[in-house]
């Protein structure tokens, strides 16, 4: 059985919605049609894109790779048959935390005043990614070097920004204008496992942390630290996109800067991502 762009918009579907029966709807046809385009793609590759069980179904490793294939084609598919409609689709634009920083709502303004038939869609992922490599967003800004290099992907520096210190703001901390990371040092530091740059590598091996008290998201880390648990580590756009009462956040002069990037996938999956690169690039240099 040949594969064609049919099957490739089904698997999509069941990604998005991961369900056979909510894919089912959307795409208005049956649960059994649904099914069988998956079996028939699975049989084409020769690989499992899905794990499914009655209550359940989830992406196997190939299915997340394959989705990133097959999002590409549809997205060249479409442009190639009609960029305007496409271009009217909304720009996904992820991030995990602090979004663009100072330039967030520069961005966004801009962006409707320039682009309006396209909305852009600011949406925050709790991934290291935030969202890029699931195909959840078309574009991200990211902070730290840690996605540099990743295969298939674009990214493009635009920014370096100071790093601060967050401390409980009725602790000894709080009452100082400054601190170092010898400071900090002392106390329980909060990592971000899931879409934090902070680490015990941040310290030089003979000073490092006591120890390490782990999160999955900014919401976690901002309440871990106003209730005293530790202390954290992030960039200074933290404390004007996130602030808390119980929080003080301090100016952290020793610390090296975060660099700032906008990712995007090589097979960009909307045509409006490179005017998206070039605004953000000349909001973040004053080009």
């Amino acid at each position: 059985m040949s594969i064609e762009l049919r099957h490739l918009r089904c698997f999509l579907a069941i990604a998005e919605e991961s369900s056979l029966t909510r894919a089912a709807a959307r795409l208005h046809l049956t649960q059994p049609a649904v099914s069988r385009n998956l079996v028939a793609l699975e049989k084409h590759l020769g690989v499992r894109l899905a794990e499914r069980s009655t209550h359940h179904l989830a992406l196997t490793a190939e299915g997340r790779a394959f989705r990133e294939k097959a999002a590409a084609a549809v997205a060249a598919f479409d442009a190639a048959l009609d960029t305007g409609a496409l271009r009217r689709r909304p720009l996904r634009l992820g991030h995990a935390w602090s979004a663009f920083g100072p330039y967030t709502t520069p961005l966004l303004r801009r962006w409707e005043r320039e682009h309006p038939e396209t909305p852009l869609e600011l949406l925050r992922i709790d991934d290291r990614t935030a969202g890029l490599i699931r195909g959840d967003v078309d574009a991200a800004l990211l902070r730290g070097p840690g996605v540099v290099g990743t295969p298939g992907l674009v990214t493009e520096l635009l920014f370096t920004e100071p790093r601060v210190a967050a401390v409980p703001a009725d602790g000894p901390l709080a009452a100082r204008p400054t601190l170092t990371l010898a400071d900090l040092a002392t106390r329980p530091i909060l990592v971000n496992t899931v879409s934090g740059t902070t680490t015990p590598s941040l310290w030089p091996p003979e000073a490092g942390p006591v120890s390490t008290v782990t999160v999955a998201n900014t919401d976690d880390w901002l309440a871990a630290i106003a209730a005293g648990r530790g202390v954290g580590v992030s960039s200074a756009s933290t404390a004007d996109m996130h602030p808390h009462p119980g929080v003080a956040f301090r100016p952290l002069p020793d610390a090296p800067h975060l660099q700032v990037f906008l990712a995007w996938r090589e097979a960009a999956t909307h045509p409006a991502t490179h005017d998206l690169a070039t605004l953000a690039w000349h909001l973040a240099t004053g080009a």
